[in-house]
């Protein structure tokens, strides 16, 4: 059976969600952000406490078809950004396309409807987020951060920066860490 939950948004996240649902008697098969399979059919005896669980340490166990699917368009947009070395070399609706097996249109709809927001904005805030995160951690310079997160040059980073942050990414870097906003959050 396949448990879809909200705010698994890092490796840290799969571990807690992980024992939790291990200490609850169910088998892990399988687990990945904002999804975790586990090898029995019927989950009705724990789930309550599971929901109650999950719930305390800041995660939601989803039931709605809607909120599972934008769960897991969020969820491949942070693996994308965030848990990747690799830039996403292809068009993202390409990308959650393929992924999701779903038309781009489709899934842009359901985002927007469910969010109140846009998969771009969603994904451009990811960005800014990571961006921030490079920076302070100071051992890569702009170019570097431009190249490793697909943007087609340095001044196109910094103007969505500034257009998102209010403030330069050199501004940003002097302040470091006071305007990071946690992943879940967003």
């Amino acid at each position: 059976m396949e448990l879809f939950i909200k705010n698994m948004v890092c490796d840290r996240c799969k571990m807690v969600v992980q024992n939790e649902v291990t200490a609850l008697g169910l088998t892990v098969t399988q687990i990945e952000l904002g999804k975790v399979t586990v090898l029995e059919e019927h989950i009705d005896p724990v789930k309550e406490q599971l929901e109650q669980k999950l719930n305390t340490l800041g995660f939601e166990l989803l039931t709605d078809k809607k909120v599972k699917t934008v769960e897991q368009i969020k969820n491949l947009i942070i693996a994308s950004i965030h848990h990747s070395d690799d830039n996403l070399k292809v068009n993202l609706s390409d990308y959650l396309s393929e992924k999701l097996n779903k038309d781009y249109n489709t899934i842009s709809s359901l985002f927007r409807e469910v969010e109140k927001n846009t998969i771009e904005k969603f994904f451009i805030s990811q960005k800014i987020e990571r961006v921030k995160e490079l920076l302070a951690y100071d051992e890569l310079n702009l170019n570097e951060i431009a190249f490793k997160l697909n943007y087609s040059s340095v001044a196109h980073l910094s103007s969505q920066f500034k257009k998102i942050t209010g403030i330069s990414p050199s501004v940003f870097k002097k302040q470091a860490e006071d305007s990071r906003i946690a992943l879940d959050k967003l």
